[in-house]
């Protein structure tokens, strides 16, 4: 099997899952119901795939897919501000060939990254179950596990972070989360494993409010590069 079937298979039963019957419903009832401003869009409505480079090194971990965003469009982070906030400095940093997204096929392609999320699903009022988020987790490692050139990850918010970090766990790279606080631009170096750097989420909440803006997103992105470059 190539790698990118290897691949393909992993989306395709990320897609297909019906683990979690409260997200599966929410996902399709907001497909049905639209938002008056997409109306005349076909929504996805349910679980969203990872989307980029199978041989990144760079790995961007988010929460989960936006009701009218990805859950709209059916590609991470696309058709919603967030998305449009992080491509931003990524194309800034290198990472990918433009700076929006609009839809899943306007031609943006990610440059040594894979952007993945703790949650495939869009959950009600943005608060998954831990249940939820535990029925997840099997997809989040065996991402981690075909991407053999992984060097960092940028963990988005602190929900990601503690996903990432427990996997670390079950990898046997750490013992306890606690050691590792969350923080804007914190960086954490874990023996044998992928660094882990953390951002706010480029949610609205945040960018709006001036908690997280371009100029620290963009240094967060710097930072992957050095990390990348470094490690060759």
């Amino acid at each position: 099997m190539t790698p990118n079937s290897t691949w393909h298979r992993l989306n395709q039963r990320i897609i297909a899952c019906t683990k979690c019957p409260r997200l599966h419903a929410h996902c399709q009832q907001i497909a049905r119901e639209k938002r008056a401003a997409f109306r005349n869009d076909q929504y996805h409505g349910k679980p969203v795939a990872n989307f980029g480079d199978s041989q990144a090194r760079l790995l961007i971990v988010g929460l989960a897919p936006a009701a009218h965003g990805a859950n709209r469009t059916g590609r991470m982070f696309t058709g919603d501000r967030s998305g449009n906030f992080l491509y931003q400095a990524m194309y800034q940093a290198g990472f990918c060939n433009q700076p929006t997204a609009t839809n899943a096929r306007d031609g943006l392609k990610l440059i040594d990254t894979l952007i993945t999320a703790a949650l495939h699903c869009a959950p009600p009022a943005n608060k998954p179950t831990v249940e939820e988020m535990n029925n997840c987790a099997p997809y989040l490692d065996e991402t981690f596990g075909l991407l053999k050139n992984l060097r960092s990850v940028i963990c988005l918010g602190q929900i990601g972070m503690n996903a990432v970090l427990k996997l670390y766990q079950r990898r046997g790279w750490i013992e306890k989360l606690a050691p590792y606080k969350f923080a804007h631009a914190a960086e954490h170096d874990v023996a044998g494993a992928p660094t882990i750097l953390c951002s706010y989420h480029p949610s609205q909440q945040n960018t709006f409010t001036g908690r997280l803006t371009s100029e620290m997103l963009l240094d967060v992105f710097k930072c992957a590069q050095r990390i990348i470059e470094s490690s060759e």
